[in-house]
């Protein structure tokens, strides 16, 4: 999707500015967490990337930070059930990693595990100011999307649907997935209406979901610095 500038729901060139500002920081992994009782105090901004496994989170967090590496790649889908926290020096805002979802072949009681994370998370977690969902544009909303949709509204916590490897499509293709992703999204009530497709590859968007996070974890230039 490409934002145009009379769009009410386009971005700021000032956001934008912003974004890239924050990460031309150093950001660094902090800690993971299995539990509630693992995470770091609730003192600051805190914007969450959900996503199926083998969406592309891992990619597209590496290319929001510029940090090649810094969410780890798993060759086991769905191996990784623990909220993996990031941050800049200086800044007050973390980045959340939450674990993929949607893997087929994850025995029950790991599925289990995974849920019970993510809903304790969601439900109680005040600083938590949105969750960018990320649907690989390929293949559009699946049912576990609209899984985690559930608990995302009966958390009334806000979230905006990334969609990944734009790359991969024509241009009409996109505008169609598009489409289709924003009449899924117009019957889910915490549902933040704007959708930026992405690509970790081309760097397409990168800029507009850096300016996002700037803008739901409502950050001045003063505190950028």
């Amino acid at each position: 999707m490409t934002i145009e500038p009379d769009d009410p729901l386009a971005i700021s060139s000032n956001a934008i500015a912003l974004g890239e500002r924050l990460f031309a920081k150093p950001w660094d992994f902090l800690k993971s967490a299995p539990t509630l009782e693992w995470l770091p105090p609730a003192d600051r901004p805190e914007i969450a990337f959900a996503g199926r496994s083998n969406v592309g989170k891992s990619s597209l967090i590496n290319a929001i930070t510029r940090v090649h590496n810094l969410a780890r790649f798993s060759n086991t889908p769905g191996r990784t059930q623990e909220l993996n926290y990031f941050l800049t020096p200086d800044v007050p805002l973390y980045l959340v990693d939450m674990p993929g979802y949607g893997f087929a072949d994850a025995p029950k009681e790991k599925v289990d595990a995974w849920t019970k994370v993510v809903r304790n998370y969601l439900r109680g977690r005040p600083t938590l100011k949105r969750v960018f969902v990320l649907i690989d544009s390929r293949h559009g909303i699946k049912k576990p999307d609209l899984e985690i949709f559930t608990l995302l509204n009966e958390a009334a916590v806000s979230f905006e649907v990334i969609m990944t490897k734009a790359d991969k499509l024509k241009v009409t293709e996109l505008d169609a997935m598009h489409h289709a992703v924003a009449a899924a999204l117009a019957k889910q009530p915490a549902a933040f209406p704007r959708t930026i497709a992405t690509s970790s590859e081309t760097t397409q968007g990168i800029d507009l979901v850096r300016a996002e996070i700037v803008i739901a974890a409502e950050l001045t230039p003063s505190i950028v610095n």
